[in-house]
């Protein structure tokens, strides 16, 4: 079993835990997420199985997500999960045009602190640990690209809180609770998210995920590995070099992509070469795996 499959990941999980609930449904060990969701976070969970997860730093793409903005409140999380502290909430009254201005103000590159709660970490330990036993410790920032952010639906003022949904892409790396932070920083408001689905990692939508409850009725696909990376150039070479590369051989640079798969001429994948200078060289060992599509639609 060897492939890319999607799964939408539920509120109330980690993502490890929806790679060991999937890794037993299919009842295997080799199998591994490219990209961290956080429990109160739904949506897209890229997994690579099998020979798959050779690939998975290479699914580090753009991110699409949809998320609720509540101004008017400020926790300690950024978010409004069950263990959060509220640490501010007032009345917000400001205009429409002000939020709209705001918003866009973020589109484009940007210093983003990182949000206290996260795994990031500083001297050794993760951010998290600091702020569960209050300690306080230099945040650190890092650039981020907003490369597209509007508001989805009509702004709504209820009782002095002013909510919002707003449709992003952004960089790895961006965390959408800082972002929503800083929109209400832009506004001198309190500002918090509500809740979060990731839409789409690279060209993986949630249109092609599965949920558990059709993994586990077997209603699902598993993505081949060419078919998930259908951006990469797939070569087939004769049996001179495909002896070769089979055997991680250098070889002068025979192709003019910056990468490519290497097939055989009887469709048995072998490696994942890359172009450095004048030479192509191994970067991932398959070694006859069969290939039964290209480009196939997933």
């Amino acid at each position: 079993m060897n492939g890319v499959l999607i799964v939408n990941k539920p509120l109330g999980y980690t993502s490890r835990d929806i790679v060991n609930k999937v890794g037993k449904i299919l009842n295997t060990k080799k199998i591994g997420h490219t990209g961290t969701l956080d429990p109160n976070a739904s949506g897209v969970l890229v997994l690579c199985i099998g020979k798959a997860l050779k690939m998975c730093e290479l699914i580090n793409g753009d991110k699409e997500y949809i998320a609720t903005v509540i101004l008017g409140i400020e926790t300690d999380t950024l978010d409004l999960d069950s263990n959060a502290t509220v640490i501010k909430e007032k009345d917000v009254h400001i205009s429409n045009q002000e939020i709209i201005d705001a918003v866009n103000f973020f589109k484009g590159k940007y210093m983003q602190e990182v949000p206290k709660y996260s795994a990031v970490k500083v001297n050794g330990h993760k951010l998290y640990e600091y702020a569960r036993n209050n300690i306080d410790v230099e945040l650190p920032k890092k650039e981020v690209n907003i490369k597209n952010i509007k508001i989805l639906d009509d702004i709504k003022n209820d009782n002095g809180k002013i909510s919002f949904k707003i449709k992003c892409t952004v960089s790895k790396g961006t965390y959408i609770r800082a972002l929503i932070r800083d929109i209400g920083k832009k506004m001198g408001v309190p500002a918090v998210m509500k809740d979060l689905v990731r839409t789409k990692i690279d060209n993986f939508t949630i249109n092609d995920s599965f949920s558990i409850e059709d993994i586990e009725n077997n209603n699902y696909r598993i993505i081949d590995i060419i078919d998930a990376f259908s951006d990469i150039p797939l070569i087939k070479v004769n049996d001179s070099v495909a002896f070769k590369v089979k055997n991680g051989v250098i070889l002068d640079k025979f192709f003019d992509s910056n990468i490519a798969f290497i097939a055989d001429k009887n469709n048995q994948l072998i490696a994942l070469y890359k172009n450095i200078d004048n030479e192509s060289r191994p970067y991932k060992m398959f070694v006859n795996l069969s290939i039964e599509s290209r480009h196939k639609k997933f």
